[in-house]
């Protein structure tokens, strides 16, 4: 102890104002606890960059509009402030931001885009690092360490706008609205109790780190809808006996809308969720028969009719291609055959275009992001 007091003597400082002289007395006792302070902080850092993977972060829907502005920058003036006031409350404000990045550092693979528009804290956390240096020479690892969390977060920023812009850009292939679909994911049944994002002791929370909450919770909501797009064939498409829209109705003659595709099949053939998601209903419905209808998330939901057993329970989750019944003939039907529906938010839509198309584009986009392991 008597060695590290050497190394580590009081330091007594003096900052003039406006005519009036400040002195400013950091002990030995508070220099040898942030220089402790900084040696775990960085021992926190190098093994925050090797976790994979954040579990989650709820964001409200409302509060999306901060991606459309780039996040405040602290000026290195407002920072040499705060080190100048109490050196303790920084090392503990870093600890709480160190705690916030390595939860969200867990999903962070090797590809990360350079074009994303964020902030760009570099040249102010460059000159608070050079200043707090210059008055605080013990307290430059901590400024070192801030700065070094700044750029990780707006590296880890980009990373999920490009992600995220990435599902989007796949969802218009296919025609759906990926902002209908962010709108949409709020309804979605969720709670627990509310913990605000926070990276100071104050309870605040940096707008830089806000920022990127909110582009990870983004990513999350559009690829996590892309598994929800009906992508897997309910049954071969080479017997589709009725395609979607106008018809002559087999039973009356006269023109009537068909809302799906029925696809012609033996009695007993195994009918395959066509995406990911949770079986929503299992009965009768009037016309349809035996009816398996699958939620999908974002207002998107599947329906097979005409069934002649069932093979999922309400509530069940399951899988693109798990069976879910059989083909049968039941309710309005003249033959063996599933009748399948794609509906978003209640509106029947063709569900052909998802079918043929679905797996190509999300196959290049999920390539995309298994390589982005793999490729700095």
């Amino acid at each position: 102890m008597g060695r590290l007091r050497t190394w580590f003597p009081d330091r007594e400082f003096f900052m003039r104002s406006q005519g009036q002289v400040r002195f400013i007395k950091i002990s030995s006792r508070v220099q040898m606890t942030a220089a402790g302070i900084a040696t775990v902080a960085l021992l926190a850092w190098a093994l925050s960059m090797a976790i994979m993977g954040w579990t989650q972060y709820r964001a409200q829907a409302d509060r999306l509009s901060l991606l459309e502005r780039e996040a405040k920058i602290a000026t290195s003036e407002e920072r040499f402030d705060a080190y100048g006031d109490d050196l303790n409350a920084v090392a503990e404000e870093l600890e709480q931001r160190q705690t916030v990045l390595e939860e969200m550092a867990e999903m962070l693979p090797d590809d990360i885009s350079t074009a994303a528009k964020v902030s760009d804290s570099r040249g102010e956390a460059a000159e608070t690092v050079a200043k707090v240096s210059a008055v605080f020479p013990q307290a430059r690892p901590l400024a070192e360490i801030e700065a070094r969390q700044l750029a990780l977060v707006e590296k880890m920023t980009r990373f999920a706008d490009h992600r995220a812009e990435r599902a989007a850009a796949a969802m218009r292939k296919l025609g759906l609205d990926p902002t209908e679909m962010l709108r949409s994911a709020p309804r979605e049944a969720m709670g627990g109790p509310l913990e605000l994002l926070a990276t100071g002791p104050n309870g605040k929370a940096d707008p830089r780190f806000e920022r990127l909450g909110l582009s990870l919770a983004r990513m999350a909501v559009l690829e996590q809808g892309l598994d929800g797009i009906p992508q897997f064939q309910p049954a071969s498409i080479k017997y589709i006996s009725s395609g979607f829209g106008y018809r002559r109705d087999p039973f009356t003659g006269r023109s009537a809308m068909h809302k799906g595709l029925d696809f012609r099949g033996p009695m007993g053939a195994p009918i395959y969720a066509a995406a990911d998601g949770r079986v929503s209903f299992v009965g009768r419905k009037s016309g349809y028969g035996n009816v398996v209808e699958i939620s999908h998330g974002n207002g998107l939901t599947t329906r097979y009719a005409h069934m002649s057993k069932f093979s999922a329970q309400v509530g069940q989750e399951v899988d693109a291609g798990y069976v879910i019944g059989a083909i049968g003939s039941t309710g309005r039907s003249t033959g063996p055959h599933l009748h399948f529906e794609v509906r978003i938010n209640g509106r029947a839509v063709n569900p052909r275009p998802f079918l043929e198309n679905a797996p190509n584009v999300l196959k290049e986009v999920r390539t995309l992001s298994d390589g982005s392991h793999t490729h700095g």
